[in-house]
């Protein structure tokens, strides 16, 4: 067995392990960087970026059928399965050897294989022991399925989607969350006839009620079909499809079931436990400065409870590494982590919602204002409905925005700023917003929330 010693060993490759492992070697580290499968982990090869790809040939495929709207002679003759894969898997493979060269040019160290957490600083891979003056677990998450449910034949997780030679004709999904509503987009776009199934009250649950009825009201329109309120029973399959019941004894069939109920930590078998880590369900609680029960033990990214976000994790992974070089670096709580939602429409989010505004400040406290995107021409221009929601405390900052319409994720960058930074409607309503834009939109509900509207809200 040999024994590496270094200043950091991080086990896990994706987005929060590798901003660990490039940060910290910007600081002047030694780094071991231990991955079983490819840099970049879920977000580059089975999550964000091939979905993303998808999403985009999706809206072209819109786009080339309503032409008409437009006053263009274009029409859709369907889905070129292989070209789609292609150019997915062309984004995604660029990307990866820009990871693998940046990687390499900060000279870290980078280990192909399982690692095994056996404390109290040392990740055993095979017969090698890596051992960190500091250790950072980032081994990030996989798709869950509900107890009794196996994954197999036509019954699918997010990441077998990803690599579907078909399209199919119809398809059900299971979970009306983000991964749920992305792959129903997608479909509906390429044709497909889609069900959605969500145990919960409505889609898209962790968004305010808001979002949720403008968004439910878009879904129709497209005519994607959703069931809420009533929890998925158990489905049989056979060589033609599957057909799903619910426990109020409804059924659906259709020609596959992609299972789309949330993420678990990625923590069986890495070790853990048996370190003496602290767990709670599978994931590792930490601080709020992501240390662990161990000494110099931090984990980051998803198998810490929270948002599931590959930019969370992104931050997580910077966080730590500045935090071991003493550089003291300011928390980011999750609620100031923006959420994007990248179907048709998009939901984009920041801070608060009005539940959890009403329930840290009172409801005497906050004001809200609503603005429709009917009266922003550029969203009349791509053909979207939606709107703002902005929530500020009264006679004092924004605290939480809510987006929904086509392409109003561009938009969260500037809604981040104003909650991230406790600035009142008043400091940004002299603020010049370009025209015509989408994000005008957030200036005109600033302008209204400041006393001076100008156009539709409300």
């Amino acid at each position: 067995m040999t024994d590496t010693t270094v200043d950091l060993v991080v086990l896990g490759g994706g987005s929060a392990g590798y901003a660990a492992a490039l940060r910290a070697a910007e600081l002047g580290s030694s780094v071991v960087l231990i991955e079983k499968d490819k840099l970049g982990g879920t977000c580059l090869h089975r999550g964000c970026v091939p979905t993303k790809t998808l999403l985009h040939a999706a809206e072209v495929a819109d786009d080339a059928r309503e032409g008409a709207a437009y006053g263009l002679r274009t029409t859709f003759d369907g889905v070129d399965v292989p070209g789609l894969l292609k150019y997915k898997d062309g984004i995604v493979n660029k990307a990866y050897k820009g990871l693998q060269g940046l990687i390499k040019s900060r000279g870290i160290t980078v280990v192909d294989g399982k690692g095994t957490f056996v404390g109290p600083n040392t990740v055993v891979v095979g017969d090698d022991r890596y051992l960190g003056t500091d250790v950072v677990l980032a081994t990030g998450s996989y798709s869950r399925s509900l107890p009794g449910l196996a994954i197999e034949g036509r019954v699918i997780t997010s990441e077998q989607a990803l690599g579907l030679e078909w399209i199919p004709e119809s398809a059900i999904v299971l979970g009306g969350g983000v991964i749920g509503v992305e792959f129903a987009s997608v479909w509906a776009s390429f044709g497909t006839k889609v069900t959605i199934i969500e145990a919960l009250p409505s889609l898209v649950p962790a968004e305010d009620p808001w979002a949720q009825k403008l968004f439910e009201r878009a879904f129709r329109k497209r005519k994607i079909a959703f069931s809420t309120g009533v929890r998925f029973a158990g489905v049989t399959q056979d060589e033609s499809g599957v057909t799903v019941t619910l426990e109020d004894g409804k059924s659906f069939s259709a020609d596959l079931l992609l299972v789309a109920v949330g993420r678990g930590a990625a923590t069986a078998g890495c070790g853990f436990e048996e370190a003496g880590l602290n767990m709670d369900r599978g994931f590792v609680p930490t601080d709020e400065r992501l240390r662990t029960n161990l000494p110099h033990v931090y984990a980051v990214g998803d198998i810490v409870p929270g948002l599931q976000l590959a930019h969370r994790g992104f931050q997580h992974g910077m966080f730590v590494a500045e935090e071991i070089a003493g550089m003291n670096p300011a928390v980011i709580p999750d609620s100031l982590i923006p959420k994007i939602t990248y179907s048709d429409p998009q939901i984009a989010s920041v801070g608060l919602s009005e539940a959890k505004a009403i329930e840290v400040h009172g409801v005497d406290n906050i004001e809200t204002l609503l603005y429709d995107l009917g009266g922003n021409p550029k969203s009349q221009i791509l053909r979207t409905a939606g709107g703002v929601k902005a929530i500020r405390v009264k006679n004092g900052p924004v605290i939480g925005v809510h987006l929904v319409g086509a392409r109003v994720g561009d938009l969260i960058g500037e809604a981040q700023m104003i909650v991230g930074w406790e600035a009142h409607p008043e400091d940004v309503a002299p603020l010049v917003h370009a025209h015509p834009t989408q994000y005008e939109a957030i200036g005109e509900a600033m302008l209204a929330m400041a006393g001076k509207p100008l156009h539709v809200h409300n």
